[in-house]
């Protein structure tokens, strides 16, 4: 699963890179006050890429766009809660890659709304039993990050969706998930599923806005889809949504270091 990632992405600069139109509202993020986010959660802003075409025509060439959406994807027939809220159900922060295209809160997504949501690495907890706690049925948590080693952006599959309230004219809710696979190569020594990255040469067939996506591109990929993703632990600080900085990508020493030096977890 994905639970927690962090990027720093700046909305503008991502567009001029992918040559994508920056459909952002705003330029700072209103929880860490800046694009910046260390410990991005569930029902957080975060930014996409989608490509799609003018509003109201299909006569033009589609174009990149980058988009802030919810994470927790809401299903376009979910009800209002209140005039402009959806009723609160459970957040849809992954979709299995493998069972997406049959489920009812996200085949019309597959087919229609892909994205891609683009991150610097995730965080995942290797739970082993607390040696310490004395207490049968203790686990420990331990907290690590997978990045790319060369320190290059990682983008990885979701889809997204378009919620209105049907009974009164208000602003669209555009919320997303990220699609997750199963772990390969050692990242399946932390977790047993991971993203699912789509590399870039891939881009064009899954954003396609007229025509649905190769069912390979929700397959589970080889080892070398993670080949340059390196995983190292971090401090517990993640563990809370209320600390957000820098000192939560630092290497740590003590009980997760011991497991990776262990070769429970090797780098890849």
């Amino acid at each position: 699963m994905c639970g927690r990632y962090a990027t720093t992405t700046d909305p503008g600069r991502l567009a001029v890179e992918l040559d994508a139109i920056d459909e952002t509202d705003t330029g700072t993020d209103a929880r860490t006050g800046g694009f910046t986010n260390y410990n991005v959660a569930p029902t957080t802003q975060v930014l996409t890429v989608v490509e799609r075409h003018e509003h109201g025509t299909k006569d033009d060439d589609p174009r990149l766009r980058i988009r802030r959406m919810r994470w927790g994807l809401i299903p376009t027939w979910t009800k209002a809660a209140e005039p402009g809220v959806p009723v609160k159900g459970k957040p849809l922060f992954n979709a299995r890659a493998d069972k997406a295209a049959t489920t009812a809160s996200f085949r019309d997504a597959v087919k229609y709304r892909r994205c891609l949501v683009p991150m610097d690495g995730w965080y995942e907890w290797v739970v082993e039993p607390d040696a310490l706690a004395g207490a049968k049925g203790k686990v420990a948590k331990h907290p690590f990050y997978m990045s790319a080693a060369d320190g290059s952006r990682l983008y990885m599959a979701g889809l997204w969706s378009v919620w209105r309230d049907r009974t009164q004219a208000s602003e669209p809710l555009l919320s997303c998930t990220i699609l997750t696979t199963d772990a390969v190569g050692d990242l399946t020594h932390i977790h047993d599923r991971m993203p699912l990255p789509m590399p870039k040469e891939h881009w064009d067939a899954w954003l396609d806005p007229d025509h649905p996506a190769p069912a390979t591109l929700l397959e589970t990929p080889g080892v070398d889809a993670v080949s340059g993703i390196v995983a190292r632990p971090v401090p517990d600080l993640v563990n809370s949504v209320r600390n957000n900085g820098p000192e939560l990508l630092a290497r740590v020493s003590g009980a997760a270091a011991d497991i990776e030096q262990a070769g429970q977890i090797s780098l890849l």
